[in-house]
């Protein structure tokens, strides 16, 4: 039969085999290549690409080695150059990662499907017991049906019995539904492997054979495969403390509840007193107060009122109480320019840690019920230290419906580190009745809009998908370099929104827009919500910035005007209001209008209705 393959032109000495090398990048092929070769190698470039090859003697056979793949296509010129030589193969040697054997096995079980003769090196062996695994490698054999040889490159354990196992070498077991499918169309081709990479849908072996792609089978194989594989490693793969390190101990402790949930409240507690106490008061005291509040409001002060009258509306929309020179860039950079800097620190060492994939993992089942997956944690504890930087990072999310959930549980429910401080602040000293009200109250708004938004939604949440590295500790320049990028690029688009802000408030202040929306809000406050009408202007300052709400409330409380039960009232109201004017305008700019509409109404109406009936309950 004609070989339609570019490896036949090659010049093999006859009763040669041609033993191929394959793995996933890193596995240490190279090493096996060269204890087989040793010197007399030749590296050349594949036809047609840049891509080289290395080619060597072993005994009387040819030995090839291919560029790591994860799988036996044509994505890109290293698979392809690899599908051709591993077609062209009489045996090939197949280099697994021992420690990650749910990813290297997809392509194992690949070669086999092809029916080509296999020796699998389970290499890296050494790491197994420092990851505190154990592997039954009879029974992956029994599995797989090919021999299984467990290796340690780096010491060359193993290579002896890996040079005698090449005359044992044999096809494994392919997976039934998919050598029915590749031998439906074998006749169509010269070989099996050619077979099924035709119902994979490999565009250059459809070509090459003249062929059109009518099976469209490769989702559904990928997905036996990925079965397949999983089965196999749940029987195969075991945990066991005996011999494992401690980083991999804990990162196991990280993922079980019974030590993964104080573990999180610990790393939550440092991140919050960081963040929350140090931050958020000490830092931002000097940098708002001091930095942006004295010295750079009296500069800024000093030079444009002898230009500008400040009663005037250009004073009030330049220099004024939320002027574009003043509010704008003291909130921007003296408030929100620490707790993001701040925030950015910590999520940097939890992700270059590897604890920050065990949070999500460990918080996937139950955000779930609330149509999220676990990566909306990050967000989530984002919120607590600014809602309008945790509305950017839900970017993260994989689906608009998600961002959305998202994005109405942030704005809704998370209070931020400036107005959680003045919260705890005036609730702490009303008893542990009251802060246990407010907090189940909060709680209870949180999972039902949640669990609301999840059922009335058109689609499903996308499933978590995410990898778990090993714990290490941080390096100190990665995560100054990410924190710092961060940063600047929060402040780049966040910058102009307050800017708009500024424009907006003043504007609705001037007007006299401000008092008339207080007045309108009284009937609610008094009426509803059993409120003083005071209650009314703290909201209006909760929408220019929260923190502004709660210090109001803190004033009308110390003054006797708010009895506890009406602190309760007012903070669960003041919570669930709509967030400060810089986050909405971040919601405004990260979702459409009409989304943002709805969580801007949506927001009132709930944070309006639960303070209501909590009042009528109450009081």
């Amino acid at each position: 039969m004609h070989c339609h393959n570019p490896m036949c032109n090659m010049s093999i000495p006859e009763g040669a085999r041609k033993i191929v090398l394959a793995g996933n990048p890193n596995v240490g092929k190279s090493v096996f290549f060269n204890a087989l070769t040793g010197m007399y190698v030749d590296v050349s470039n594949f036809p047609g690409t840049t891509v080289d090859i290395s080619v060597g003697k072993f005994q009387n056979d040819v030995v090839m080695d291919t560029p790591g793949v994860y799988g036996v296509s044509s994505f890109n010129d290293e698979e392809r150059v690899a599908r051709d030589v591993i077609l062209y193969a009489d045996v090939i040697l197949n280099v697994v990662d021992a420690v990650h054997l749910e990813r290297d096995l997809f392509l194992t079980q690949q070669l086999i499907d092809m029916g080509i003769p296999i020796v699998v090196a389970l290499n890296m062996m050494d790491e197994v017991k420092r990851n505190g695994l154990r592997i039954d490698i009879i029974k992956l054999s029994q599995e797989l049906g090919v021999e299984v040889i467990p290796t340690t490159a780096i010491k060359k354990e193993g290579f002896e019995n890996i040079k005698k196992a090449f005359d044992r070498a044999k096809p494994g077991n392919p997976i039934p539904e998919v050598k029915a499918l590749a031998d439906a169309v074998s006749h169509q081709v010269d070989t099996m492997g050619e077979a099924l990479l035709v119902v994979e849908e490999d565009e250059n072996i459809l070509e090459r054979h003249m062929l059109k792609n009518e099976h469209r089978q490769r989702e559904y194989i990928y997905k036996l495969r990925r079965n397949r594989i999983d089965q196999i490693v749940d029987q195969v793969v075991s945990q066991t403390n005996q011999g494992a390190s401690f980083k991999t101990k804990l990162g196991r402790w990280m993922l079980q509840p019974l030590t993964a949930i104080p573990i999180l409240f610990v790393a939550l507690y440092l991140t919050y007193q960081l963040i929350g106490v140090f931050v958020a008061q000490t830092v931002v005291g000097i940098t708002e107060e001091v930095i942006m509040g004295e010295y750079y409001y009296n500069f800024i002060m000093g030079i444009t009122t002898r230009f500008i009258d400040e009663g005037s509306f250009i004073g009030e929309l330049l220099i004024g109480e939320f002027g574009v020179l003043t509010m704008a860039p003291i909130y921007l950079l003296g408030l929100l320019l620490p707790l993001v800097v701040g925030f950015y620190f910590i999520l940097s060492i939890m992700e270059d840690s590897g604890y920050l994939p065990r949070i999500a993992a460990l918080v996937d089942r139950l955000l779930t019920n609330l149509g999220l997956n676990g990566r909306a944690i990050i967000p989530m504890i984002l919120g607590f230290g600014c809602v309008t930087m945790a509305t950017i990072t839900t970017r993260l999310l994989g689906s608009k419906r998600e961002r959305f959930i998202a994005t109405m549980l942030l704005g809704l429910a998370i209070p931020c580190s400036a107005q959680l401080g003045v919260i705890i602040g005036l609730i702490a000293p009303l008893g542990g009745q009251i802060v246990l009200l407010y907090s189940i109250t909060i709680f209870i708004v949180f999972a039902l809009t949640g669990t609301i938004l999840n059922k009335i939604m058109p689609g499903e949440s996308t499933d978590l998908l995410i990898d778990l590295p090993p714990l290490r500790l941080p390096i100190a320049s990665n995560v100054l370099k990410k924190t710092y990028i961060k940063s600047k690029m929060f402040i780049a688009e966040a910058g102009p929104l307050f800017v708009i802000g500024a424009v907006v408030v003043t504007i609705l202040q001037y007007t006299g827009a401000l008092d008339a929306i207080s007045d309108a809000f009284a009937p609610i406050t008094v009426g509803f919500l059993k409120l003083p009408k005071e209650v009314a202007q703290t909201f209006i300052m909760g929408i220019i910035r929260r923190d502004f709400g709660a210090a109001g409330l803190n004033d009308l409380a110390s003054q006797g005007i708010l009895n506890p039960l009406q602190v309760v009232v007012s903070l669960v109201a003041i919570t669930l209001f709509v967030p400060c004017i810089a986050a909405i305008m971040v919601i405004f700019k990260e979702r459409s209008w009409q989304e943002s509409a709805l969580i801007w109404v949506g927001s009132f109406v709930i944070s309006f209705l639960t303070a209501g009936i909590l009042a009528q309950l109450v009081m």
